[in-house]
C-alpha cells in the first residue's frame, strides 16, 4: 500500500531541542573578525572544535556536478584551511574527483547544529600539489593508507570480498615498508568567490551575512541578506 505524507511522522512541526552553545559566547565570536570573512571562518571553526556537543566539526556537504549538470553532494572532511582556500583530499577517480576536474566549480556547507551556524562557500576547486598530497598522505593511519591502495572509489565492486582480498594484497605488498600514496589519490583547494555566515533565529529572522569577491587578490564585499 503506498505511504502517503498523512502516514508520515509530523516532520512539518516536529521543531528541535534547544541544545545550542551559551548564546552570548556564539554572538561575540559571530561579530569578530568581519572584515575579514576567511579569518571570521577560522575563528568560529576554532569555536566548533572546542564545543563538546559539536560532534564533526571539520565535516562538511560538498557539491559538485556533472556533465549533465546534475548536481550531487556528499559529506568530506576539511584537512586544512588558511587564506589560499579550504582543502580535502579524495581518491581523483571518484564520483567528485571526476566531477571537480570537470567541471571545478563547487560549493561547501558547514552546519553546527550546537552552535547553531552554518557556513557557506562557492568557488573553483584546483588540485593540490603532489607535495602537499603525499605530506598529508604519510600521516594518515596505515589501515587508511591500504584502504586507498585497495579502494577503487565510487567505481562497481562485484562483493565485499573482493575489496578484502583487494585490501589484503595491498598489505601484503607494502609489508614492511612505508605506503606511497597511489597515483589517483590527492587533494583539492576550494579557493571561495562566496562566502555566507548565517546564525539561527528563534523566530526564523536568521542573520545572513554574505560576502563576495570578483577575483583572488580582490578586496571582500559584505551585504545582509533576508533570511
Amino acid at each position: 500500500m503506498q505511504r502517503t505524507m498523512s502516514d508520515s511522522p509530523d516532520l512539518a512541526h516536529a521543531g528541535r531541542a534547544r541544545t545550542a552553545a551559551e548564546p552570548a559566547r556564539v554572538d561575540a565570536a559571530f561579530a569578530q573578525h568581519r572584515e575579514d570573512p576567511l579569518a571570521r571562518f577560522l575563528n568560529l571553526l576554532a569555536l566548533a572544535r572546542s564545543e563538546p556537543r559539536q560532534l564533526e566539526p571539520t565535516a562538511m556537504s560538498l557539491a559538485t556536478v556533472g556533465d549533465d549538470g546534475r548536481p550531487s553532494s556528499r559529506i568530506v572532511l576539511l584537512k586544512d584551511a588558511d587564506a589560499r582556500g579550504l582543502t580535502f583530499f579524495t581518491n581523483l577517480d571518484s564520483h567528485k574527483g571526476r566531477e571537480l576536474r570537470a567541471h571545478p566549480d563547487a560549493a561547501l556547507l558547514f552546519h553546527w547544529q550546537a552552535l547553531e551556524l552554518q557556513i557557506r562557500f562557492e568557488g573553483r576547486a584546483t588540485q593540490v600539489p603532489d607535495a602537499e598530497a603525499d605530506a598529508y598522505f604519510a600521516t594518515r593511519p596505515r589501515a587508511s593508507q591500504l584502504g586507498a591502495w585497495a579502494s577503487a572509489q565510487s567505481h562497481e565492486l562485484s562483493s565485499r570480498e573482493a575489496l578484502m582480498q583487494a585490501l589484503q594484497d595491498a598489505t601484503q605488498r607494502f609489508q614492511g615498508q612505508d605506503v606511497p600514496r597511489p597515483p589517483r589519490w590527492g587533494g583539492f583547494r576550494l579557493v571561495p568567490a562566496l562566502i555566507e555566515f548565517w546564525r539561527a533565529d528563534p523566530a526564523r529572522l536568521h542573520q545572513r551575512e554574505e560576502y563576495r569577491r570578483e577575483a583572488i587578490d580582490a578586496r571582500w564585499t559584505m551585504r545582509l541578506l533576508n533570511p
